[in-house]
């Protein structure tokens, strides 16, 4: 059984009083047919399409991507912008002072496709310190201080002091280039990507002995580098 179809209440007054004042006529009845009509779609809207709270204008929504966008740039691979202050005074020697390389820099990563095993002294590869070189423009066993580096958030929030090791080689890398070692996975070149294809200002820090330190141990001065003057390392000469 069909059951009887009830009018809108709200209708159903407008049309009583109507009669009441007997005024319902032929016009009165499809005004309120086309009201009635025209309510129905609003209703059926908005249960199709609620809206919740104020509505947003534009500006405020560009806006709210603009906070969004500046606060992921802020983090992972961006400079932490006040690491100059904590600086030593040995690293704002190399800050200020004559830079020995330019290069320009390319990224590479463990694992995925990317290099294996050991770097060209045998040592194990530290993210964000091993660098490969071509051993004819930097040597290698030189300690580098790269600039650009300063201040870099890494992934792990590790801000970097800018030191680098020279202790890997590549056939690819040819007179200025050097190629920053990243970590394991393409991920891991995140942290540096804006470096990737930059020109690289370079400060010679003197020399190392053993493998480039990793970021759990601070390597002592005088078993980790040697002065300049002290082993007459000059650029063009590798061990």
């Amino acid at each position: 059984m069909v059951a009887p179809i009830t009018e809108c209440p709200v209708f159903a007054t407008i049309r009583n009083d109507k009669r009441r004042a007997g005024r319902v006529g032929t016009g009165d009845s499809m005004s309120i047919t086309m009201l009635g009509s025209a309510a129905a779609f609003a209703l059926l809207w908005a249960m199709a399409f609620p809206v919740s709270g104020e509505p947003v204008s534009y500006e405020a929504a560009v806006a709210a991507d603009r906070a969004e966008v500046t606060t992921a740039s802020t983090t992972e691979g961006s400079d932490s912008g006040s690491a100059e202050d904590a600086l030593t005074s040995e690293q704002l020697a190399h800050m200020q002072g004559d830079a020995r390389w330019s290069a320009s820099a390319r990224l590479y990563h463990a694992g995925g496709g990317g290099a294996t095993g050991n770097d060209s002294l045998g040592c194990r590869p530290i993210a964000m310190r091993t660098v490969a070189v071509d051993p004819r423009y930097i040597p290698r066993r030189t300690r580098l201080f790269i600039r650009e580096t300063v201040g870099l958030r890494m992934a792990d929030g590790t801000i970097h002091d800018g030191y680098w090791y020279a202790s890997d080689i590549g056939g690819g890398i040819k007179g200025q280039k050097v190629d920053l070692y990243t970590g394991h996975g393409r991920g891991s070149m995140r942290q540096a990507m804006h470096l990737n294809v930059r020109t690289l200002t370079i400060a010679d820090a003197g020399r190392f002995d053993g493998c480039p330190p990793s970021w759990d141990s601070t390597p002592s001065q005088s078993t980790q580098m040697a002065s300049n003057a002290g082993t007459g390392s000059s650029v063009g000469v590798s061990d």
